[in-house]
């Protein structure tokens, strides 16, 4: 039970988003009204890697790490003068719109002993983690059934908050196995339900600020907690939740999606993303956010968490910064001791799977470049606490670690850690989605279907940067792709508009080349207005460290004094171009964009942009007639204007047409009618989904909607006739399920296989060749079919037809034995359990000796 969301796609277009079984294994996708047999090239994907399809193998060539940063001035990661104390709370549970289940408010306090006056408040919030345990066992359940216990995820930042509560902060990290448990129906993967059990918290920690007398002993006993000055970190899908809380802590969600209704008591300064999640790709633009990185994730193994920062660009103001920080060698599990094996209480494991065949360079347990338990946590810890001292404290000193200034906190040795950064004082940018020309060069495509417009074209090579959405191709979401053959080829990019880098001390490019590749040379021009040029000087961007199972094709910040422009008498003031010159002899690079920079940390100053929020409408299909719908779509805030992409995606092929809305507070310019045929005809359910994405000057909080028809005319009958009920061993077993009518639909049926009278049928009575390729199972040892698990039968009957048939192949094994009996029973496809009155398939064999 992972944080990145399992996908089933077709075509290289996504179908949906399938439904866990109870094993946590089985996933399950009703097909809603797409005829099975128009599906071609199905494919299972999580986290931006294909599941069902082998790992591509390569050299196992030794990788190396970049040589160790110079030390910044100011070491985050040195433990306080504070002692700490350590105490949990646990109020009453909460109910969150839709979800059945009351969810935890449950939590782990680190305090500072003996520090004076109100305290800034770190609040912690877990990912996505199997939820109940007992022994070695592990599930989803909530509540847990008797005898399991509760997995304690979030106590696993107790290291985190001890390093930050010897600093004099406040710490609480808050359960949320109850969000956990129920997530897999939220259209969202659990956003909004994260963002309201945090701000429940923050509401409570704003109660007992005011009333001490009213809180638990910890908080008690505590420094009272300054909630003008909140931090929220946030670790993988609980990532995407603080982003969610700090947008809905300054533009309220619509009430009927929310579980928290009262007032904003506290300011969100700043949001900690540790690998995280993004399914919404709509990061809040004016809250300053620091994104961790794990170069070894095998969960959200694509890095997507990049997009907290890609997706700022000209959304906000630009005054907050938005910092990503690259671990190279460490995993996804490991920034939490309650899912790091040796450490935890409950079952837990090294998410990086490691192919013993194929022992992975880069993040295999023996590679060099691999971290530690210990070591990732420690490195986490101190980027944590710089993140902490930067957005609460206001230590500039701070900034150079998480700025892309190229300097390291030996607190995290020896784990290497890259930083870049956009927004705070960066201005005057060349964005290759900003309307830009390229010569020399080419401007391509983050996502899209044609390899030839992509960025990085075929085979397995993954960017942060173009991590994929919910669409196969995206509008104005570029780079600019460099390609050379000798020396000396520029590669001009041209801004429609001039821009200033008066003010600028440097300009800061974001560039990245192949993993593993020596240091490219590549000079970089300005030219202004009037035709003047100044060479600035030269770059030697290297690759990171990376395999064919990482996502390395990530940017390094890189900059270059603008002393010479200044010398040569350039314009900085209008500035219309931007040269990269390669000085080697061959090579590729990627620019994502280039601003200029200046030292410091700016006043964030928070602007109430419109907020858009998409939701879903259920109608009945009806019996005759057109009748039409509007996806309804609420605009929010006090003033202004702002823009959104809103993409509307065909229920039948999939494929997304998309459109630049300017959206106001209070208007209705996203209108996405919608016309539903009503007919007698069975059918199944179609979704006509929308989707939005924040442009400029607009936030987006669900961003995920539409109008689901219900079709309300009744199934027909589907029997099961025995064609071959009884055969003897070696022959096949056959059944004819039909229907009473034909429909326009395909009508499936799925068996599980179920104890039957004895002796039964085993797993050596049937090919070794078709156990292995339904259940994943081997003959040996022999035992009934009945006790494998993932022993399915499935039947499919086209659109038109009125029956099909289901077989079960049997060996003939030499073996003298009575009458064997076999027995399936029809289950729900969604939720796995049998049918109350299902089918069934039954079935003997007789001894051929």
């Amino acid at each position: 039970m992972g944080d990145a969301r399992v996908e089933f796609r077709a075509g290289g277009r996504l179908l949906g988003v399938p439904r866990p079984g109870a094993d946590g294994h089985t996933f399950r996708l009703p097909l809603d009204g797409r005829r099975a047999t128009g599906l071609r090239g199905l494919e299972v994907w999580s986290g931006g890697r294909r599941l069902d399809a082998p790992d591509p193998a390569g050299a196992a060539s030794a990788a190396r790490s970049p040589a160790a940063l110079p030390a910044n001035g100011v070491d985050p990661g040195k433990p306080g003068a504070y002692r700490t104390r350590t105490g949990e709370y646990s109020l009453k549970s909460v109910r969150l719109p839709g979800f059945s289940a009351p969810v935890e408010m449950r939590a782990v306090v680190v305090a500072p002993v003996g520090a004076s006056g109100k305290r800034p408040l770190a609040l912690f919030l877990h990912g996505r983690h199997y939820t109940c345990y007992q022994g070695q066992d592990s599930t989803s359940d909530w509540p847990c059934k008797a005898g399991a216990k509760p997995v304690p995820s979030h106590r696993g930042y107790l290291r985190d908050q001890k390093l930050l509560a010897s600093q004099g902060y406040m710490t609480v990290s808050v359960a949320a196995n109850g969000v956990n448990a129920q997530d897999f129906a939220a259209e969202d993967g659990g956003a909004q339900a994260r963002s309201s059990l945090v701000r429940l918290h923050l509401a409570r920690w704003a109660d007992w600020a005011e009333h001490p007398r009213s809180a638990p002993k910890v908080v008690r006993e505590a420094p009272r907690a300054d909630l003008s000055r909140v931090l929220l970190v946030g670790h993988s899908r609980g990532g995407e939740g603080v982003n969610r809380a700090a947008l809905d802590s300054l533009t309220p969600p619509p009430a009927d999606q929310d579980g928290y209704h009262g007032p904003v008591r506290w300011h969100i300064r700043g949001t900690v993303l540790i690998a995280p999640t993004v399914f919404g790709q709509n990061p809040v633009p004016d809250v300053p956010s620091m994104t961790i990185l794990p170069g070894c994730d095998g969960d959200v193994s694509d890095l997507q968490g990049e997009v907290y920062v890609d997706g700022t660009r000209a959304v906000g103001n630009g005054t907050a910064l938005h910092s990503a920080v690259y671990v190279i060698g460490a995993n996804h599990n490991f920034f939490n001791s309650e899912w790091t094996p040796g450490q935890s209480a409950a079952p837990a494991i090294d998410d990086f799977f490691d192919d013993p065949q194929y022992h992975d360079p880069v993040c295999g347990k023996r590679a060099a470049t691999r971290l530690t338990a210990d070591r990732q946590h420690r490195a986490g810890s101190t980027y944590i606490a710089a993140a902490a001292r930067l957005f609460l404290a206001g230590d500039d000193r701070v900034r150079p670690l998480l700025d892309g200034s190229g300097k390291r906190a030996p607190s995290a040795d020896p784990a290497r850690v890259l930083s870049h950064a956009v927004g705070a004082r960066r201005d005057g940018g060349f964005l290759p989605d900003a309307g830009v020309s390229v010569t020399g060069g080419r401007l391509c495509a983050a996502v899209d279907p044609s390899p030839a417009r992509t960025c990085l074209g075929t085979g397995a090579k993954v960017s942060p940067h173009f991590a994929q959405w919910e669409t196969d191709r995206e509008t104005g979401r570029s780079a600019i792709a460099l390609r050379w053959t000798r020396a000396g080829s520029p590669a001009r990019v041209t801004v429609a508009k001039p821009v200033s880098l008066s003010g600028a001390k440097a300009l800061a490019l974001r560039l990245f080349v192949p993993p593993n590749s020596r240091a490219a040379r590549l000079d970089v021009s300005l030219t202004d207005a009037s035709g003047k040029k100044a060479r600035l000087g030269r770059i030697t961007p290297a690759g990171l460290p990376g395999s064919v199972l990482t996502a390395s094709y990530w940017a390094q910040e890189i900059r270059v004094p603008l002393t010479e422009a200044r010398r040569a008498g350039l314009d900085l003031r209008s500035v219309k171009s931007l040269e990269l010159t390669p000085r080697s002899a061959s090579g590729r690079a990627w620019l994502m964009d280039a601003w200029g920079w200046r030292p410091g940390t700016p006043a964030v100053r928070t602007d109430a942009l419109p907020r858009v929020d998409i939701g879903r409408t259920i109608v009945e299909e009806g019996d005759s007639g057109v009748r039409t719908y509007r996806v309804p779509v609420q605009v929010t805030g006090r003033s202004g204007s702002g823009q959104v992409r809103v993409y509307v995606l065909d229920p039948a092929t999939g494929k997304a047409a998309d459109r630049l809305v300017t959206v106001r507070p209070g208007g209705h310019d996203i209108d996405v009618p919608v016309q539903v045929q009503g007919n007698t005809r069975y059918g199944t359910d179609v979704s006509y989904d929308v989707l939005v994405k924040a442009v400029r000057g607009a936030v987006v909080g669900s961003y995920r909607g539409g109008v689901t028809v219900h079709d309300d005319d009744p199934a027909p009958a589907m029997t099961v006739t025995p064609v071959a009920g009884e055969v003897t061993e070696g022959q096949t077993l056959k059944w004819r399920v039909s229907l009473s009518e034909a429909v326009d639909v395909d009508m499936n049926a799925l068996f599980q296989v179920a104890p039957a009278t004895a002796p039964e049928l085993s797993t050596k009575d049937v090919p070794a060749g078709w156990l292995r390729d339904t259940t994943g199972e081997k003959p040996d040892p022999e035992r009934p079919l009945s006790k494998v698990t993932g022993c399915y039968l499935w039947v499919d009957i086209p659109a038109g037809r009125t029956s099909a048939e289901i077989t079960l192949p049997t060996v003939k094994d030499g073996v003298r034995e009575s009458t064997e009996s076999v027995l399936f029973r029809q289950v729900d496809p969604r939720t796995g359990e049998p049918r109350t009155g299902g089918l069934e398939l039954s079935g003997s064999v007789l001894d051929a000796s």
